[in-house]
């Protein structure tokens, strides 16, 4: 699923200061907040928005950084060496943004699941679990090895069924700012998308340092194209236009 037209949300809405309050909401103590699975971010009633809440699914082969990634979207540490997750891991990132067509900016819950490649080649029980109720599925490759992107398709292929139509899907390439050392070149994914129509996002391959107001901005155009494609997924399946008035799906 491509997204195509201008943009629905307004990109970098968070940073500049109209936006603060809602900043503050996912921050303690000038570091991202960690919430707890009955805890949300807390507005003044006047500044109140609507939550819309998502399940989306990480997977790539082992060793290309899911965890990382998690931890750099979440804005939380973690380990400097690698350690193969055992089963499932989630954890809930929450997001403000802004619908172009409206004054009210909503909240977007973003369940991140991850999952180890071992245990998820397994256990078989794990890949149904992880795509239960799915609105996303997220696929990563190493800009550092090249395997893990040339087995894209086979991975897209063992993760996405019949229901890949409803699925919004994402391909991220980690270790971005080791280019120099890269083995996946720009023309290798100019050409993966112009053959399967999905634009790759680009993720470092330092995760703790979105964790500060500091390094936000650095995090923020993967989140913002996360928060997109899904409300622009939920706006199109309500016959909803870009030039439209957009309104959270009920």
């Amino acid at each position: 699923m491509a997204s195509g037209g201008g943009s629905m949300l307004e990109p970098g809405w968070l940073l500049p200061p109209p936006a603060r309050p809602y900043l503050d909401s996912i921050f303690q103590k000038n570091r991202r907040r960690v919430f707890g699975l009955l805890e949300r971010p807390v507005l003044p009633p006047s500044l109140a928005a609507p939550t819309l809440t998502y399940k989306l699914f990480v997977c790539g082969k082992s060793g290309v950084g899911k965890t990382a990634l998690v931890a750099w979207l979440a804005g939380t540490p973690v380990s400097p060496t690698h350690h193969e997750t055992l089963g499932i891991e989630a954890t809930t990132v929450y997001w403000p943004a802004k619908p172009r067509a409206s004054g009210r900016p909503v909240i977007f819950q973003l369940h991140l699941w991850d999952c180890g490649d071992g245990a998820l080649r397994k256990f078989e029980h794990l890949l149904p679990s992880c795509k239960e109720e799915v609105d996303a599925v997220l696929f990563l490759f190493s800009f550092t090895d090249r395997s893990s992107f040339e087995d894209l398709p086979a991975l897209m292929s063992r993760v996405l069924g019949a229901d890949e139509e409803k699925l919004v899907r994402v391909v991220i390439g980690t270790k971005f700012d080791l280019s120099p050392h890269a083995d996946v070149t720009e023309g290798d994914v100019e050409a993966f998308e112009g053959r399967w129509g999905l634009p790759v996002l680009r993720a470092s391959s330092r995760p703790g340092a979105a964790g500060g107001r500091g390094g936000l901005a650095r995090v923020t155009p993967i989140l913002d194209a996360l928060a997109e494609r899904l409300w622009r997924r939920d706006q199109v399946a309500a016959g909803v236009t870009s030039g439209e008035e957009g309104s959270p799906p009920a």
